[in-house]
């Protein structure tokens, strides 16, 4: 039998609104295949929570007079909402800061030092002076020792995507004066443990990008260094007491120590709560995928399945990590902490969420390359895609039915031989589209989509139905299957399209209940009554729409988020 599957998003952060970038390289994929394979008839699970804890959530709810648990439920609840304006939905959608991923964040710990996995060092950390606190990791910014990047976050560079054990020439983010170094005791978590077993586990699963794993295993080859996973904070998760060590009531668990556990926590309770089943055997009997961006690759590929070894595989590790490159906007890597993003709501304001639904399926590719976001890209490809092929040859073959034959199909007669290749297309196109949504290749699929729509714009043209009504009977009967074949192909890609696709066939099943191989089988019979109201579906693109957001995303040196 094949397994379940249990699909993770990336956690997006508590602390400003979802913007383009989330949804290129994490959402969407991740919303596509779990659309996709919900109609294979196989059971998935789509997980996510939102990341509660750090500096800048107790700096942001103190400014807007909050605690830091009311702010954080309110983005976890912003960020739900953004999610679904756009068909990305969560069968779960939980938070870091929720009292399971609490708890379970410190059983793992407790069973980490008791397995001999934890312990205590002195850290030399930066302190500013002039605002007198110690600097979390992405308070401090400086040059990468790695890469040599610029304005790279002590904690992770964005632009190599590695940890750096001490970043160079560092400033403090609050008010740009180089910060002083202090000593504080920390707990470490002994990464440098696994460095044989994280190599197998590498090599082993065949699952993984080739090429991502090919620079993890040197950075393994280079030496792990051991991690320090407590931050002198206040927000985060609370430190359990060890007897004999040296009470840790003014620190917490560092983000990245608690989030990617979060992953774990929140299927346990859906497990729990929702479907009445053990969440660790559920979890252990499911194909595990987790969906990234590249930047948190060191976290995904050594720090995650690290700590799940350090407690003896008690949940194992993800099958396929899905690690995919940055969108950037004009040139430049889309970010929310940098003030240079196109938020998901000031998009959708504008446009129709499907449209950018369409516009990504068609540029995303399985591979860390990053994708520019380009105005003009977008107005060619909703208008002369989506509008001038898929939505032409659906309107003309619904229209002309409507007019011809009263919305009702034809009985066919003798197929000839273009029949004959239009039927050998309809038969073969779920499994060819079906076989690359499966391996993540969501711009090869959209394109054998578009292809498949191509071909019978062509079909429907060579057979000129409008010519003779008699002679017309296969020509329509054919594409009003083709019509159904698309809407079942869209459904995982533009849902809220493709639901009205199908309203116009006028079937009355759920569109989401359909077997996705079905799109390639003929099931529209004869005399089938197609809807009462056949409308174009798509509403085509004006140039000076694109010209206004050009004109509002001009770059004048300010950096700034479109909102």
């Amino acid at each position: 039998m094949e397994k379940n599957l249990v699909v993770t998003s990336a956690l997006p952060y508590a602390n400003g609104q979802i913007h383009l970038g989330h949804i290129a390289s994490t959402y969407l994929p991740a919303d596509i295949f779990t659309r996709f394979v919900r109609l294979t008839g196989r059971l998935i699970y789509h997980i996510c929570a939102t990341d509660d804890y750090g500096t800048p959530i107790l700096i942001k709810a103190e400014k807007e007079g909050k605690t830091p648990e009311e702010y954080v439920r309110e983005w976890n609840e912003r960020d739900k909402k953004d999610f679904e304006s756009v068909g990305i939905n969560f069968d779960y959608f939980s938070k870091t800061s929720s009292p399971q991923n609490i708890k379970f964040v410190q059983d793992v710990f407790m069973k980490l030092y008791k397995n001999n996995h934890i312990k205590e060092e002195i850290v030399v950390q930066f302190f500013c002076t002039f605002d007198n606190k110690y600097l979390p990791d992405r308070y401090v910014i400086g040059r990468c020792p790695f890469c040599k990047s610029e304005n790279q976050y002590s904690d992770l560079c964005e632009s190599c995507g590695r940890v750096p054990e001490q970043i160079l020439d560092p400033q403090c983010v609050l008010c740009g004066r180089p910060p002083v170094k202090k000593e504080s005791l920390h707990y470490f978590f002994k990464l440098s443990d696994f460095d044989k077993s994280l190599k197998i586990w590498l090599s082993d699963n065949k699952n993984l990008q080739e090429d991502v794993v090919k620079y993890v295993l040197n950075w393994i080859t280079a030496g792990l260094q051991d991690w320090d996973i407590t931050r002198d904070l206040t927000w985060g998760v609370p430190i359990p007491k060890i007897e004999g060590f040296q009470n840790y009531e003014d620190k917490v668990f560092y983000g990245w120590f608690d989030n990617h556990l979060c992953y774990i926590s929140s299927f346990n309770t859906f497990a729990e709560a929702i479907l009445k089943k053990d969440g660790r055997k559920l979890w252990n009997d499911s194909e595990i995928i987790h969906y990234i961006g590249k930047d948190i690759i060191y976290h995904h590929y050594l720090f995650l399945p690290a700590i799940r070894l350090g407690i003896k595989s008690e949940y194992k590790l993800p099958d396929r990590i899905v690690t995919r490159g940055h969108l950037l906007f004009q040139n430049r890597k889309l970010s929310k902490s940098k003030n240079w993003s196109i938020t998901l709501g000031g998009f959708t304001k504008s446009f129709d969420p499907d449209y950018l639904r369409f516009y990504f399926s068609t540029i995303i590719p399985y591979s860390q390359s990053d994708i520019n976001f380009d105005w003009d890209s977008f107005y060619e490809k909703i208008n002369n895609e989506l509008i001038s092929n898929i939505g032409n040859f659906i309107n003309r073959t619904l229209s002309f039915t409507k007019k011809q034959f009263d919305g009702k199909i034809p009985p066919r007669t003798i197929l000839d031989s273009v029949d004959k290749q239009a039927l050998i297309e309809i038969t073969q196109i779920a499994y060819i589209v079906g076989e690359l949504i499966f391996g993540n290749e969501i711009d090869k699929a959209m394109k054998r989509i578009l292809q498949f729509s191509t071909f019978f714009n062509q079909y429907f043209q060579s057979k000129e139905p409008w010519k003779s009504r008699q002679e017309s009977n296969n020509s329509i009967w054919i594409s009003a299957n083709a019509v159904r074949s698309i809407a079942i192909l869209l459904f995982p890609f533009i849902p809220t399209s493709a639901q009205k696709i199908w309203k116009q066939l006028g079937i009355s099943e759920n569109l989401s209940d359909q077997d996705w191989y079905s799109a390639s089988e003929l099931r529209i019979p004869n005399d089938h009554n197609i809807g009462n109201d056949i409308i174009p579906i798509f509403k085509r693109i004006e140039r000076t729409e694109i010209e206004d957001q050009k004109t509002g995303f001009l770059d004048t040196g300010i950096t700034r988020a479109k909102t």
